[in-house]
Parts: structure tokens; C-alpha cells; sequence
């Protein structure tokens, strides 16, 4: 960890909501001080308890914060090339799902598995969102859905923040699908597996939210409510996948029930919009989804902007539907296919991805957050959504430390 130094001759893209757009300064400078920000805004005005310290000068880099992907499922075993040409060869998702493939295909990988074969391609694709800017990642279990391949899911999780500088938030996610053994009994399967296994990774400290998925294929809105209290009753946050495939009224489910985030919305519906922005639930888009699956049905921007809702963007890292490991990558096809404006999808990778992973500390260039910083090699923060493929990330730096 640093202690005192400063960045400067920087544009600096703040991200505060108040201001000029993307909180921008020219000719800016941060302070940090023990992998806090201390101060920062013009470097004219630097205060002069920092006039002593180390510089780090960056000849006119756009710096911003940590980029902060708060959507992924980055620990999982195999991989379903074979099930992308499926669907090339035009098979639905629900199809191949229905069929034995999709999400029952990664969990017999994923149980057949050694840890530390989890935990090395979990590191390969941690490292390319690193390399993307990535400073805190979101990582859900979900791909085991036994009591024991889901705490090693969230095992795994930890190892992988353990190993980088990078925070890692697990996201228990039991009730993704229903496994081969309990085919036609999901409350069985919520009874027997999931809450029993939430208990147990709760007593063990894996956790730090819980999530679902609501869905036709996947679990009711009744029964994702059960798995909703019981993470109320342990004092978790929750989240859900919602609205992909069809409307089952899950986003609004989880807006009544507090929910940091309900993730997907193609099919969002008006009341499912007007639920989360009264209930401050974070709305987080996920392109590499919409992409991958050539979907056609956008989710609701506009409805989203109007009510006020908050909007972020993930990469929703995984290996049927989206394996995307770049969140400038993501910024563009939020903006590409989603028509958000590349400060929109600046702030839906900062700003508000904190927000959907219930962190107040990050996010933004401001006294008092902590100092995860990106610097890039690029003259406007527009470039980050413009350019195709291409990250050009010149450092980061996490706790005030470059790494």
C-alpha cells in the first residue's frame, strides 16, 4: 500500500454525477494517501500538504476509476464451443438447454473438476478483465449445484481475489437450474441443495450476496422468494436474473424485495421499470449475452433513463451465453446495441456497478474513496466505448498502488 503520492498532469474523468460531463477536469491531479483519495481536481489547486509528495506524472493520460464488472460467472469447468455452433446451426437457447446442454453441461464439468484447475482458468479469464481495467469483479457460483461443488465455487472465488490485486465479491447462486438428479422437483431441489447450501457457505464467510435466476427453464418467482428469505434471514443482499427469455414479473420481485440489482431485462415490462427505480435497484445490462444469442428484444433503455433508474453494464463472463472477458468490449456493445451514450456506459462500469454490488467506497475520483484507478492512453473517455475490441490501458492502480 502507498502512502502519500500524487497523479498528475492527468484529464481526469471523475465519474461524480454532479457537474460537466463524466465529471471531467483537464490538467487534473489526484492526492492519495494510504489507498484513499485525498483530494482531486485542477493541479493548479493541489493543496499544499500534498506540494512534498512523490509524483507520478502521466503527460496528459485520461485516468478514471477502477473498472468494475459486476456481473460474471468466471469460475467454471469446460468450456460449450460445440453448443455455439448449435445454436449457429439454429437451435434456441431454451432448445439446447431443454436438450441436456447449456447450464447442466457446465455443471458436469464443473464438478469433474479439481480445485485448482478451477481456480487456474478462473485466473486466465480474471487476468484478461484485468487487462481491460478490471480493479473489483462480481464472481457467482452457480455451475455446481450440489452443497459441495457450490462451496468450492465460492472457494475458488475468494482464491481468485486472494491471487490478484483485485476484489472479488462471491455471489451464491444456487438457484441458477435444476440439476439432471432432481429434474421435475426444483422445490426439492431448493429444499434439499440450495438453502442447505447457502446456509453452509454463509457460516463459512463465502458469500457476500445471493442471486437467481427467474426464469421458464429455470425457478419460479415463488420459489426464488423462498431463496430470497433465507438470504434475508442470514442478512444478505440479493440480486436477480430477470426478464431474459420471457416476463415473469422477477425484476419487480426483486425491486419489493430490496434487490442491489436485477441483471438481463430484455423483457422488462413498464411496472418491473417503475418497481426498480422506486426501490433504487440497479438495472445491469448485459450485451455479451445479446449478442452471443443474436437476441432481437432490447431491454427498455429508454423506460429505464425516464423513471430514473440506475444502469449499469457487466460482461456476464460465462461460458454458454457470453464469454466475454473485456469490459471496454462491453461498453461498446452497451452502446452499440443498447444505444446508451459512452458516458452512460462509463458510469454503468463505475459508478453505478458499485452501486449494484452495494459498495460506496469505489466508483468514483472522489475524497475519501478508495484509490482504484485506471490510466489510459487516450485523450477523451469516450474512446473507452468508441474503440472496438482494443483496451489501451497504460496502468492501474489499486489501494493507491500501481500494479
Amino acid at each position: 500500500m502507498s502512502a502519500r503520492r500524487v497523479l498528475t498532469d492527468a484529464i481526469l474523468a471523475t465519474m461524480t454525477p454532479e457537474g460537466p460531463p463524466y465529471g471531467l477536469i483537464e490538467g487534473g491531479a489526484v492526492a492519495v494517501t494510504d489507498g484513499r483519495i485525498a483530494w482531486a481536481g485542477p493541479a493548479g489547486d493541489l493543496p499544499t500538504a500534498f506540494r512534498d509528495a512523490p509524483l507520478e506524472r502521466l503527460d496528459g493520460r485520461l485516468v478514471t476509476p477502477g473498472l468494475i464488472d459486476c456481473h460474471t460467472h468466471l469460475v467454471f469447468g469446460g468450456d460449450r464451443a460445440r453448443e455455439f455452433e448449435m445454436r449457429l446451426e439454429g437451435a434456441s437457447y431454451e432448445e439446447v438447454a431443454r436438450a441436456g446442454g447449456g447450464i447442466v453441461s457446465t455443471v458436469r464439468a464443473t464438478r469433474a473438476a479439481s480445485d485448482a484447475a478451477l481456480l487456474a482458468s478462473a485466473l486466465a479469464r480474471a487476468d484478461r478483465l484485468i487487462a481491460g481495467g478490471a480493479t473489483t469483479v462480481e464472481i457467482k457460483s452457480g455451475y455446481g449445484l450440489d452443497v459441495e461443488t457450490e462451496l468450492r465455487m465460492l472457494r475458488v472465488a475468494r482464491a481468485v481475489g486472494d491471487a490478484r490485486a483485485l476484489t472479488v465479491r462471491a455471489t451464491f447462486l444456487g438457484a441458477h437450474a435444476v440439476p439432471p438428479e432432481y429434474r421435475d422437483r426444483p422445490d426439492a431441489y431448493i429444499d434439499d441443495v440450495c438453502l442447505p447450501a447457502l446456509d453452509a457457505a454463509a457460516a463459512e464467510g463465502l458469500v457476500d450476496a445471493v442471486d437467481g435466476f427467474c426464469e421458464g427453464i429455470a425457478f419460479s418467482p415463488d420459489q426464488i422468494a423462498r431463496v430470497f428469505g433465507r438470504a434475508k434471514a442470514l442478512g444478505l443482499p440479493v440480486k436477480l436474473h430477470a426478464e431474459q427469455l420471457s416476463n415473469l414479473g422477477g425484476a419487480a420481485l426483486a425491486a419489493r424485495c430490496g434487490a442491489l440489482s436485477a441483471d438481463h431485462l430484455e423483457w422488462l415490462d413498464a411496472d418491473g421499470v417503475a418497481a426498480m427505480a422506486a426501490a433504487g435497484t440497479v438495472a445491469v445490462l448485459l450485451p455479451g449475452a445479446f449478442y452471443f444469442l443474436r437476441e432481437t428484444k432490447l431491454p427498455p433503455v429508454a423506460a429505464l433513463r425516464e423513471a430514473g433508474a440506475p444502469i449499469a453494464v457487466a460482461t456476464d463472463c460465462n461460458p454458454g451465453s457470453s464469454p466475454l472477458t473485456s469490459l471496454p468490449l462491453a461498453m461498446n456493445m452497451a452502446c452499440t446495441f443498447f444505444r446508451l451514450t459512452p458516458e452512460e456506459a462509463l458510469a454503468g462500469v463505475t459508478r453505478v456497478a458499485a452501486q449494484a454490488l452495494g459498495l460506496g467506497d469505489r466508483g468514483v475520483i472522489a475524497p475519501g474513496m478508495r484509490a482504484d484507478l485506471c490510466v489510459w492512453d487516450v485523450a477523451h473517455p469516450a474512446e473507452l466505448a468508441y474503440r472496438i475490441g482494443d483496451a489501451p490501458l497504460a496502468a492501474r492502480w489499486v489501494k493507491g498502488a500501481p500494479c
